[in-house]
């Protein structure tokens, strides 16, 4: 379970709440929205400072494509924040590719999260498999839209996971994620999922609440739980 946070307490009600991975980002500025290096740097000390060794990654910011220059510029800000993977939202196009060349040439490990709300590009997640990346991501932008699933066809979700778990890389899956979506996650079975709107006090721009994210936490490491999500 990967969990987005935008803040010192909110790292620290992750961690104790039964996350598996901190993913720092800014939810009010998109779905990649980043937060500022500063917040970052001071997120990874505080984990680091209460013992909590879980991974850690964090956004650069919604940027496009053409914008390689500014995307290497960010890569860097924010990996020298001591972030385990740096997470950078990949669109649908042509140059998309020279993007994933860029970034796997890059000095930390980049996680590249491929934006779905018009399906998937195979070539793409094709190219990507070919370099050297820890993990790859599916997600959405459009978090009004609906979830992932809504977004991308089942079958497709699944081709996904199998392409990029069969090159050796780790996988994982977000967008708009809900506690109903727990089974359909569990049939794909990526390494991790990623939330934030299903353990907020109501939408993703608002506070975590623990004991959604304890339920969550217990729904998807089957484990059965007694908390009544509110």
């Amino acid at each position: 379970m990967l969990v987005s946070v935008r803040s010192v307490d909110e790292a620290l009600i992750a961690a104790r709440g039964g996350a598996d991975f901190i993913d720092l980002k800014e939810p009010s500025d998109g779905a990649l929205g980043g937060l500022p290096v500063a917040t970052i740097g001071a997120i990874v000390s505080a984990l680091r400072a209460h013992g909590i060794g879980l991974p850690v990654s964090a956004t650069i910011g919604d940027l496009p494509m053409h914008a390689l220059d500014r995307i290497l510029t960010q890569v860097d800000a924010v990996g020298v924040c001591g972030v385990d993977y740096v997470k950078v939202g990949i669109e649908r196009g042509p140059e998309a590719f020279a993007v994933l060349d860029a970034l796997s040439a890059c000095d930390w490990p980049v996680v590249p999260v491929f934006v779905a709300d018009h399906g998937i590009d195979a070539a793409l997640v094709a190219h990507a498999c070919t370099l050297g990346f820890p993990a790859l991501m599916a997600d959405t932008a459009d978090k009004l839209a609906g979830s992932l699933f809504d977004a991308v066809p089942t079958a497709d979700l699944r081709a996904f996971v199998g392409r990029v778990r069969a090159s050796g890389r780790l996988v994982g899956l977000a967008g708009a994620l809900r506690m109903a979506h727990v089974p359909l996650l569990q049939s794909l079975a990526p390494d991790f999922a990623g939330f934030r709107s299903a353990v907020c006090v109501a939408d993703r721009k608002t506070a975590l609440c623990p004991e959604r994210l304890v339920a969550l936490a217990a729904s998807l490491h089957g484990e059965a739980v007694e908390i009544a999500l509110a």
